[in-house]
């Protein structure tokens, strides 16, 4: 009898796997902790690669409805000094190479491609035991329980399924980011939406910066990063808090923000004082780039629950190309799934630490001592692209 896969985390890697899964007449069924897929929104917009990414949706036969998705003219780029100046710029060029598509967007793709009922909604799993032969009980926080022939890891930086596998915890890389949001940006934020521009922007000095993207709906989605000790981060929540939260929370967030850019450009400045919605914050950690485990039977981990690292702009993509690449695996040896598992762990183990390398080095062009001038010369074809 073919082997029921369980899946714990309906992100994108989760869902490639279990719609791979579907295709090729695998039993799956995927568990999530939100109470329905509409319960958080999903982030903002994702450049998947062609090597990756898409080859993944491809896999999964969802290339035409991620077309579909896309954002035209999304693909843009442009560096800004801290006044306002524009260093270097390319306009979007219309390719497939880095096109641009709403996170959300992506995954409600996905899960109207899975027949009703793959994914099973408000079950947070609290832990998972293992019962011997590759089979594991999984308890949930509603108390329920489960069984599981073959069990996979897609929940995340701090996965439950992971202490199967690995006794690595994630550690804290150092910087973070608050994530930001304005709306209906070309009548109410007239100066932002043309420091912006039509796709990503780029304002930066070593340790922090602006990274923002004009997205559909006339969006403009900022990540504001900062190189800051967890305490800092702690001491900005404390005063959200202090002001009982609600408006006055968020308003004092706000300030303590922009207190770190004093100096930068009003309309850059707006992107944290003008949003409508309190700012998320975002602590950014990574495991070993070299992170592997011994092969255990029953059991594997894919996307940030195997390999999660800083952002250097694939996570979304390795996780969906782990999904894919499993999937194949297990439809490919749906009586061995040992078999499955071992091909698949090998591969992953060696790209996820070449690219967790990359991502360091992105991260060092961007946000390193030569800031921003690496990345204009990158944009201009002077420089060398770390990935």
């Amino acid at each position: 009898m073919t082997t029921h896969v369980t899946v714990v985390g309906a992100g994108l890697g989760g869902l490639t796997l279990a719609l791979v899964l579907s295709r090729n007449g695998v039993p799956v069924t995927v568990y999530d902790a939100d109470a329905s897929a509409a319960a958080r929104t999903q982030g903002g917009q994702l450049d998947l690669h062609e090597h990756n990414g898409q080859l993944a949706l491809e896999i999964a036969g969802l290339t035409s409805e991620y077309r579909s998705i896309i954002h035209r003219g999304g693909g843009a780029q442009r560096v800004l000094d801290r006044h306002g100046a524009v260093l270097a710029e390319l306009p979007d060029d219309g390719s497939m190479t880095r096109p641009e598509a709403l996170r959300g967007d992506i995954r409600r793709i996905l899960l109207e491609s899975l027949p009703d009922g793959t994914v099973q909604w408000g079950r947070k799993l609290r832990s998972a035991t293992p019962l011997g032969q590759g089979r594991h009980e999984l308890t949930f926080a509603d108390g329920s329980t489960a069984v599981s022939d073959l069990l996979v890891g897609a929940d995340g930086t701090w996965s439950k399924v992971r202490p199967l596998l690995s006794d690595q915890q994630p550690t804290y890389a150092g910087m973070s980011y608050f994530d930001t949001y304005l709306h209906d940006v070309d009548e109410r934020h007239p100066e932002a939406a043309k420091a912006v521009g039509n796709g990503a922007m780029y304002a930066l000095i070593p340790g922090q910066g602006f990274l923002a993207h004009r997205e559909a709906g006339n969006v403009i989605h900022t990540y504001v990063v900062l190189t800051r000790s967890l305490e800092w981060f702690a001491e900005a929540e404390a005063e959200a808090e202090a002001e009982d939260g609600g408006g006055a929370g968020a308003a004092a967030v706000r300030t303590r923000i922009a207190a770190e850019f004093e100096g930068w450009a009003p309309e850059l400045i707006s992107l944290i004082t003008g949003g409508e919605t309190a700012p998320v914050l975002r602590r950014i950690h990574r495991l070993p780039n070299r992170h592997r485990w011994s092969r255990t039977p029953g059991v594997t981990l894919l996307g940030d629950a195997a390999h999660v690292t800083v952002p250097g702009g694939e996570g979304a993509n390795l996780a969906m190309l782990d999904g894919a690449e499993l999937g194949q695996l297990i439809a490919a040896h749906p009586h061995d799934s040992e078999t499955a598992l071992a091909a698949y762990e090998e591969v992953m183990f060696q790209r996820s630490e070449a690219e967790a390398i990359a991502a360091h080095d992105t991260v060092e062009l961007i946000f390193g001592a030569g800031a921003p001038q690496r990345l204009v010369e990158l944009l201009n074809g002077t420089g060398e692209d770390p990935a």
